[in-house]
């Protein structure tokens, strides 16, 4: 779980990085130029495969957790419930968090992955499609804008948890390591998500 979770992390921090183009406010070139570079060339398609196994294994992996770890209490709940202060809910959460960005990632393929890398490059003359356009389209439907803040916001919590604990999965106990590791992870899942959420927020009100 922990080396899949950082693999998708990684993906994540690139993937943010090649969002933020979209608002160089040239009409979508910056970005149209480095969606395509990314899917141009052979390095980033043998990511692209080892993305997808990632993705699936760190489901599997996720799902067989839950399941392990229901099957051993069953149905014997604690006899004091600290809540918070016990752990926090994200971390008693991560699956159904987990299947939130599920559903997101089905609907955020459907919408741009499969029109550009599917459809476009076998039914079509064309290569890829403009993928400024299509978020341009995409987002001007305010049910998709909201599916996508909600499937940010899911994002939001699960790194907060998952990141710091993939690496303590690693080893990572020292205090003041831990410490630090808060603080990053705690940045990480606010910046990231807010870049993917300001996007179809910016395209439905015009900001870009």
């Amino acid at each position: 779980m922990s080396l899949t979770g950082i693999f998708l992390i990684l993906f994540l921090t690139v993937h943010a990085g090649l969002n933020l183009c979209v608002f160089a406010d040239d009409g979508g070139e910056m970005f149209n130029s480095a969606a395509h570079f990314m899917s141009g060339y052979w390095v980033p398609h043998v990511l692209e495969v080892g993305l997808f196994v990632f993705l699936i294994i760190h489901i599997i992996q996720g799902t067989v957790l839950e399941m392990s770890n229901r099957s051993k209490r069953g149905n014997i709940g604690y006899q004091k419930s600290y809540g918070n202060r016990g752990s926090k809910w994200n971390s008693r959460s991560m699956w159904i968090l987990g299947t939130l960005i599920f559903l997101f990632l089905i609907l955020h393929l459907s919408d741009f992955w499969i029109p550009n890398r599917v459809i476009a490059q076998k039914f079509t003359l064309s290569n890829e499609i403009n993928l400024y356009a299509q978020m341009q389209q995409v987002f001007s439907n305010l049910w998709v804008v909201i599916a996508y803040v909600v499937g940010c916001i899911a994002l939001a919590y699960h790194l907060q948890h998952g990141f710091q604990s993939a690496f303590r999965s690693l080893g990572v106990y020292n205090k003041s390591w831990l410490g630090c590791l808060k603080i990053v992870a705690t940045a990480f899942s606010i910046i990231i998500p807010l870049i993917f959420a300001l996007m179809p927020i910016c395209f439905y009100f015009g900001c870009i």
